[in-house]
């Protein structure tokens, strides 16, 4: 089965840089679509960045210029480099997949993808 673990969250000061991990097992990417996502108590789980297996990335606007999503193939591990973070960044942050052989398009909802790991948290102090 599919399991995907986050980690490299932390606490950090307004300006800094972060770097999220998830180590992915049992997903077979040839053409899929993996992304990350924030959620904050009280909020909606939203999209941060998503990556495409096959090409292309895709940003939500509060990120674009800031966060930079990667993929490292062969340690089949996703990235999200965080740079410039700011204390509305502070959330919870998850990695998720979707279904084999599907793409993303665009910033997709949460409820496009399918497996989802367990989440790390992230806190920008001012």
């Amino acid at each position: 089965q599919v399991q995907l673990v986050e980690s490299g969250g932390g606490s950090v000061q307004a300006g800094g840089s972060l770097r999220l991990s998830c180590a992915a097992s049992g997903y077979t990417y040839t053409n899929g679509c993996m992304g990350w996502f924030r959620q904050v108590p009280g909020k909606e789980r939203e999209a941060v960045a998503n990556f495409n297996y096959d090409g292309g990335t895709n940003y939500a606007d509060s990120v674009k210029g800031r966060f930079t999503i990667s993929l490292h193939n062969a340690k089949n591990t996703l990235y999200l480099q965080m740079d410039s973070l700011k204390p509305e960044d502070t959330a919870t942050y998850y990695c998720a997949a979707r279904a084999n052989s599907l793409r993303c398009w665009s910033v997709l909802a949460p409820s496009y993808f399918i497996f989802w790991g367990q989440g790390t948290q992230v806190t920008v102090s001012s």
